[in-house]
């Protein structure tokens, strides 16, 4: 979906919250507010990926765990790697509790970098809490006709490895960047695409080789008929002082650091994605339904039922509490400046 058609889509949605049954003053409880209402998610990315998945798995249980048990359904956004869905639910989505969002934790962080195209601050956002803390790693598809098995293989590899990613400031674009540009590694990176699913059938078709963003829940999901029968390699893991079991050999990319200052690039621009599934409310929303969300994700998550179907998709969910991920975005918006710039230029250079 084009990102204008996007942009319209979401403000038809905010014009039907607008012309439709409204909602009760703020004088209203929790509960008052939300029975016989809806939340609509956010989700900045297109269907079918992690995000996507994720998304789904929780709205089907959320409302059972908010006052009022509101009906929660999905909305996709997609749109430069979610930050279409970021500055839309920021500036334009209704700050009364219907509306909410999930988008990648490396755009919530892209203020820290002065991007102008960042139309928001990070810290005013609702940070109602991270569904899933997870791993990221970078997957090449059948070795790119190299037999490219580790991040050392993708630096000496002879032909130029094309990584596919869903937009120039995506993380799926900062990410390979940063392996090329602090590294040395042989790739090159085609932005376009909306999301995994689409770069996955790029590289099943020839036109990608690689792609990062392969957290182990997206991998146990969208990933694994591929994984299992050899055709994506995960090459390269990027958890400090933390290795995937699922990952197998593939390199850690602190490993191949020589020094402080590219162990914190590389803690700036990885470890966001440790916060991989976060999800936000707009500005001001009110205190007791921002304290119910909350609650609401955490028991949702802890609840038999979601257990039951993150089983079936082998995922055991590590959420993180809204406090949790303010406190930690806000201390990653205090890295030194040198540093912070030094990062934007080698995850922004072709």
């Amino acid at each position: 979906m084009a990102a204008n058609t996007t942009r319209a889509t979401i403000l038809g949605a905010i014009a039907a919250l607008a012309t439709g049954a409204p909602f009760a003053a703020q004088a209203q409880s929790v509960a008052e507010f939300y029975r016989g209402k809806q939340i609509t998610i956010w989700v900045g990315y297109g269907t079918g990926g992690g995000y996507d998945t994720t998304a789904r798995l929780l709205a089907r249980h959320y409302g059972e765990h908010i006052p009022g048990k509101p009906n929660v359904v999905v909305q996709n956004a997609p749109g430069a790697g979610s930050l279409l869905a970021a500055n839309n639910l920021y500036n334009l989505a209704p700050k009364d509790g219907s509306v909410i969002g999930i988008f990648s934790s490396t755009v919530a962080l892209l203020p820290v970098y002065g991007d102008p195209k960042a139309k928001f601050e990070t810290l005013k956002f609702s940070w109602i809490g991270n569904i899933h803390r997870d791993t990221m790693a970078c997957g090449v598809w059948k070795g790119a006709g190299q037999n490219i098995l580790s991040l050392e293989d993708l630096i000496k590899a002879q032909k130029t490895v094309v990584f596919g990613s869903d937009g120039k400031d995506a993380p799926l674009t900062r990410w390979p960047l940063f392996m090329k540009n602090v590294l040395g590694a042989n790739l090159q990176v085609v932005p376009g695409y909306k999301g995994t699913r689409e770069i996955n059938l790029a590289m099943q078709r020839g036109e990608a080789h690689a792609s990062c963003g392969m957290f182990e829940s997206t991998v146990r999901g969208s990933y694994m008929n591929d994984y299992k029968a050899g055709n994506l390699n995960i090459f390269v893991q990027t958890g400090f002082q933390r290795n995937v079991e699922l990952f197998g050999k593939a390199t850690n990319l602190y490993s191949l650091l020589k020094n402080e200052e590219d162990i914190q690039m590389a803690k700036l621009v990885f470890s966001p994605a440790e916060m991989t599934r976060p999800l936000a409310g707009p500005p001001g929303l009110p205190a007791d339904r921002l304290a119910a969300l909350r609650k609401g994700m955490l028991d949702a998550i802890a609840s038999p039922a979601f257990k039951a179907e993150a089983d079936k998709i082998n995922i055991e969910f590590s959420p993180m509490s809204g406090e949790e991920i303010a406190a930690t975005l806000a201390g990653l918006m205090k890295t030194p400046k040198s540093v912070v710039e030094k990062a934007s230029v080698v995850t922004s250079k072709p």
